[in-house]
């Protein structure tokens, strides 16, 4: 690993809420509020929270499908949301995401192979011969067989979609890809195969991933980093194991005691968050999480904690590390 080939600075996204017969904006989702983190070359950033934590929107701004409402992305130094719509058409071939949802992300009325062929088409890479030479390459690549190209995605099971999914994603030779949440919608027996396709492309290909998901036990097996979010922010950030064995904020050992543990005489105990998520559209002051911290201080109330780094490149937002 070698340099950030991403940095993420302070990006922020506000959608409007919008009433009445002249849709007056009378106020703003922070969906994401002012998140930073940076992905070295040829490693995995996870990012973990319960839904509606901004894990998502984060993906899309990183490859700016959204344009934000604050902030700056890096790749490869180069600020994405500054390009020209043909400039960042040229980078978007080093970005790609794969989607949650295999079933609704690939195009019924097209064979495999021409999802496959129509990234090459769009940026002309070679001739007809060369593309269908690719397009086999590609399938064989996620362990499907080149008479898979015949066929429409309605014929495929969905751990066949969701390898049909990250083929097409390769087809570019791109360097980062956002992994959103892409094995949660597959049974378990056949998302361990699709983790374990990915962590095998990653090393022989050098790919960068950030990779989101909701099960912890399923960030730790692949990432070398783990990001938590709550509420549009990032708590906590570290590398895998030590984040794992030495959780330093309130709702990041909260999220750990839930994880399932494959003991039956094993009584972890288990931390209960009381309440609900506040509304991102009127999100609390001082620490978001304040109003259901076990921990909460006077200062939480009105102050909110920044992110600052402990030992061992940990990083927290909060006061009881202030």
């Amino acid at each position: 690993m070698s340099g950030p080939l991403l940095e993420v600075k302070e990006v922020k996204k506000y959608f409007p809420i919008k009433r009445g017969v002249l849709s007056k904006t009378v106020g703003w989702i922070k969906a994401v509020d002012g998140v930073s983190f940076q992905v070295n070359k040829g490693e995995t950033l996870g990012l973990v929270g319960e839904s509606g934590c901004g894990k998502s929107t984060t993906g899309r701004l990183a490859l700016r499908l959204l344009e934000p409402t604050a902030g700056e992305v890096l790749f490869e130094g180069r600020n994405i949301y500054e390009l020209a719509p043909e400039q960042m058409r040229q980078i978007r071939r080093d970005m790609q995401i794969i989607f949650q949802d295999p079933y609704a992300s690939l195009n019924p009325r097209l064979t495999v192979e021409d999802i496959l062929m129509e990234p090459l088409v769009i940026y002309r890479m070679g001739d007809g011969p060369s593309r269908r030479k690719r397009v086999k390459e590609l399938l064989e690549l996620v362990g499907l067989s080149d008479y898979h190209g015949v066929r429409y995605p309605h014929e495929f099971s969905g751990g066949q979609r969701q390898r049909i999914g990250i083929a097409r994603v390769l087809a570019l030779n791109p360097k980062l890809i956002i992994c959103d949440e892409p094995v949660s919608a597959l049974d378990v027996s056949i998302q361990s195969q699709v983790l374990n396709l990915l962590l095998e492309l990653q090393d022989r290909l050098g790919l960068t991933y950030i990779f989101i998901a909701h099960g912890l036990n399923v960030v730790k097996h692949v990432s070398d980093r783990v990001g938590v979010m709550y509420l549009g922010k990032i708590v906590e950030i570290a590398d895998s194991d030590e984040l794992y064995l030495h959780a330093k904020h309130p709702y990041s050992r909260a999220l750990l005691s839930a994880v399932p543990v494959p003991d039956p005489e094993s009584k972890p105990e288990r931390i209960i968050l009381t309440g609900d998520v506040p509304s991102p559209a009127n999100p609390p002051a001082g620490c978001k999480f304040h109003t259901r911290c076990p921990q909460c201080m006077e200062i939480c109330k009105v102050e909110e904690p920044v992110l600052r780094e402990l030992p061992g490149k940990h990083m927290v937002a909060c006061h009881r590390y202030s």
